[in-house]
């Protein structure tokens, strides 16, 4: 049987003594994965990375030392990866070199930068490529053997399943049925022609014709069904702030369920781009932090129940019996609200009729690759629109922000608005606003007023991040809510004319607490909060100490 060649990790370094350690401890972890490189010379490390490049060798690792005599380790790193752009980055330097180190983070893209020495590796160094290596790993496609699916760009079906695959992080390759030979041959030996798309070809040779969600989520393993008979929390809404209370709670030793009604991750999943979360200086992908948090709470045994709609909740004395939409149901003794917001539509002539055919409401990172060399639009002037600009760019001919305020500043954090004016390919129109979207089966114009001016002009994607709305309505009466859906909780619960309708406890709610005992908000859902990722993971783990008290009651 043919292995697949293994990639390379590069190790550099002028100091021989510094490089053998260096290679010692690369081996010692990484032999088995990963082929080593290694090279007192950045000269003779770019011949030969030249070299593999010219075989189709694929790298995954560079990790290079900041002072050497030939080049400097951020004008090699910068070398090299114009060869091997998708490789991690790291830079070996002195105390002193720190502040090259940092500014390397937005000259070269670099991924880390290391303080020698790095003893114990197992402490200072293995941690860090570790996860540099899983991300590459994620992203390695050498010869793809996977889930494949056949359908129509610009087609809503189409979208939906290719949304619905790339939230739940299961890698998939898409073939457009009217451009790509394989997808030709894959539908003719199968007998299945356009009006069967999408189809999805999974790797056990099974195929599903225009599947519905569930039935696609059972075949490709997701759970979907508890597999306990009382819980002692369940969290409802699987982005930051549930995944965080989902790990605090499981970590703590309670029985832990997560729903998500479509994918983990929430906003911040979809998200191209986090630069300003603690702990990750050159930032992170919602995706990356997604895939990261439902590791972590898996690890600890929180089930994750996915895709999973709650209809409503019944109170039987203290527990709460959680209905779903399939008919099944669980029982808990506490819940987490944290159902999060989703944008808002945009409710102009032509834009529902052509939504998944062009028009996408945060589907940057899903979407990206059909516009490329296109002309895109993007409506919002928050970060999630400007962070799904700035990854659009690298595909589009062209992207034109279109905000109703002069400009970005009152909106979008200042790093975003930086790297929006250093984009050249991004234009900002101030003042101006989306009247019509025009297309047949998929969008190709719109009408935008901009200032004083009408203009009609050629679109090939229209992304919109145009304020939020809470995710609320099957929450009940019961469950007190501000007049736009917002759970109101503590302090703010207790301000509502109703409050002593539906508060029969002696003691008062927790800060975190809903008008039901036992019900807890945390993230957007909830009025007062601060809409943003790291918020979100703070009252999410904080929800897990108020639950410990509320079942200390029980």
């Amino acid at each position: 049987m043919e292995t697949k060649p293994k990639p390379y990790i590069v190790a550099l370094d002028d100091d021989p003594a510094v490089l053998r350690a260096l290679a010692r401890d690369l081996r010692s972890r990484y032999r088995k994965e990963y082929k080593l490189l290694q090279s007192t010379s950045a000269n003779e490390a770019l011949e030969a990375l030249k070299t593999l490049k010219a075989e189709g060798a694929e790298l995954a690792l560079m990790v290079s030392d900041q002072r050497m005599p030939e080049m400097n380790g951020v004008d090699f790193l910068a070398k090299a990866a114009s060869w091997f752009p998708d490789a991690a980055k790291v830079l070996l330097t002195a105390y002193s070199d720190t502040e090259a180190a940092i500014q390397a983070i937005n000259q070269v893209k670099l991924n880390h930068y290391l303080l020698k020495p790095w003893d114990p590796p197992e402490e200072q160094l293995y941690p860090i490529l570790d996860d540099l290596l899983v991300a590459w790993e994620k992203n390695y496609r050498p010869v793809f053997q996977g889930l494949r699916i056949v359908g129509l760009d610009m087609a809503p079906a189409s979208h939906k399943i290719k949304d619905f695959l790339a939230s739940n992080l299961i890698p998939f390759r898409w073939l457009d049925a009217l451009n790509e030979p394989l997808a030709r041959e894959l539908l003719q030996s199968q007998s299945l022609n356009l009006t069967d798309l999408p189809a999805v070809f999974t790797e056990d040779g099974t195929v599903f014709s225009k599947p519905e969600l569930p039935e696609l989520a059972k075949a490709l393993g997701l759970k979907n069904e508890p597999a306990q008979a009382l819980y002692d929390v369940t969290i409802v809404g699987a982005g930051p702030a549930g995944l965080a209370a989902a790990v605090y709670g499981a970590s703590e030793g309670l029985v832990t369920a997560v729903v998500e009604r479509r994918a983990p991750g929430g906003q911040a999943g979809s998200s191209s781009r986090i630069e300003n979360y603690l702990g990750f200086p050159s930032g992170l992908s919602g995706a990356d932090l997604t895939r990261r948090a439902v590791s972590q709470a898996g690890r600890f045994g929180a089930e994750i129940l996915s895709p999973k709609t709650v209809k409503y909740v019944e109170e039987l004395d203290r527990y709460k019996k959680v209905h779903f939409e399939d008919g099944s149901f669980l029982m808990t003794k506490a819940m987490v609200l944290a159902t999060g917001v989703d944008y808002r539509h945009l409710e102009l002539p032509g834009i529902d009729r052509l939504s998944g055919a062009g028009v996408y409401y945060g589907a940057a990172t899903t979407e990206a690759g059909a516009c490329r060399n296109k002309e895109v639009f993007v409506v919002g002037g928050g970060n999630s629109a400007g962070q799904g600009a700035m990854y659009l760019s690298r595909f589009a001919k062209k992207v034109t922000i279109i905000v109703r305020r002069p400009g970005l500043e009152e909106t979008m954090s200042s790093y975003l608005i930086d790297q929006i004016k250093e984009t050249p390919n991004i234009e900002v129109w101030g003042e101006s606003k989306i009247q019509k979207a025009f297309g047949k089966d998929q969008l190709e114009a719109l009408s935008i007023q901009k200032r004083a001016k009408e203009l009609k002009v050629p679109a090939d994607a229209l992304y919109i991040f145009i304020g939020t709305r809470a995710q609320s309505d099957w929450m009940g009466e019961a469950i007190l809510k501000d007049e736009k859906g917002f759970v109101l909780t503590g302090n703010e619960l207790m301000k509502h004319p109703d409050f002593k309708r539906y508060w029969k406890e002696d003691r008062n709610p927790g800060p975190l607490e809903c008008s039901v005992p036992g019900v807890f908000a945390a993230g957007d859902i909830r009025v007062g909060a601060m809409n943003r990722v790291a918020g979100a993971v703070g009252e999410g783990s904080m929800t897990i100490y108020f639950v410990h008290r509320y079942l200390n009651e029980f």
